[in-house]
């Protein structure tokens, strides 16, 4: 640092004071240092709200919505139609083929409790088949009438009256697990995962295709929790018109599609993707 030396300071030896024009540098040098980092911090900001813009864009937002069903009222009747999706959805079977399934559950009106049990077995076979859901067809029958049986008999056939009973979070998923036979973990989280912000006690753990994509994007690393890291994110860069269900489906379908199946070269977030996997 440039200096000068002012003598005849105490015991006569000479004190160093920096110059003016050494000062301003200094401070110069750490406004710099500050708006770069600034500049940082505000492109890497913009690059991640664009990325979970063009991923829910691309890829599509939350499944009920995709369905034309309106969960945002809490409405017991389209809640209802939801869980019934839900179910559709829970089996190892082609996304297309689960939502035209539902189609046709809906072409014949068959979307409440009451409507289930007066269709009867034999006309769920015939709905499933048409829907294409042939490979489940018996066995989702016979799981449908007997959830709808405990529904009306515990709850009213109102899922909403089955969240109210619910303690916490775990024992929501567990009285949704014992209706019937069992509802399986996948359902369940399916059906949860879009009422975050309609129920206080829907806050079911991601899935590891949620995680998965995630990851790949950079959006969470290996060490931190997912379910809070994501919603952190989400906070940072709401996107207007959506929520954080529309970005944890986002992700499911990314996960689901491309990453899972290790489609790198035609997956469409391929240019944001940190994941390194090399195309043969």
């Amino acid at each position: 640092m440039r200096e000068t030396r002012l003598y005849g300071s105490e015991g006569g030896e000479a004190k160093a004071f920096p110059t003016p024009i050494c000062k301003y540098n200094e401070y110069m040098h750490g406004v710099f240092q500050k708006t770069k980092l600034l500049s940082i911090c505000r492109y890497y900001m913009e690059n991640v709200k664009n990325t979970i813009k063009k991923l829910i864009s691309v890829l599509g937002g939350r499944f009920s919505e995709e369905l034309g069903i309106d969960l945002s009222k809490g409405i017991s009747t389209e809640i209802f139609k939801w869980f019934l999706a839900s179910k559709l959805f829970g089996a190892r079977i082609g996304t297309n083929i689960a939502i035209k399934t539902y189609k046709e559950f809906e072409r014949h009106g068959v979307l409440s409790p009451e409507k289930i049990l007066e269709t009867g077995w034999d006309g769920l076979v015939r709905i499933l088949d048409d829907g294409g859901y042939a490979r489940y067809d018996f066995s989702t029958a016979t799981k449908l009438l007997e959830i709808m049986k405990d529904l009306k008999k515990f709850y009213h056939g109102d899922l909403n009256k089955l969240h109210e009973m619910a303690d916490d979070e775990d024992d929501l998923e567990d009285l949704l697990k014992g209706l019937g036979k069992g509802i399986g973990d996948v359902t369940v989280n399916i059906f949860l995962r879009e009422l975050r912000s309609v129920w206080k006690r829907a806050n079911p753990f991601p899935s590891e295709l949620v995680i998965l994509a995630a990851r790949n994007l950079g959006f969470i690393s290996q060490t931190e929790e997912p379910l809070s890291a994501l919603k952190k994110i989400w906070l940072a860069h709401t996107i207007k018109g959506k929520d954080f269900s529309d970005f944890e489906a986002a992700l499911l379908r990314l996960g689901k599609d491309f990453c899972k199946k290790r489609k790198c070269d035609k997956c469409p977030m391929g240019e944001e993707c940190g994941c390194k996997k090399v195309v043969s």
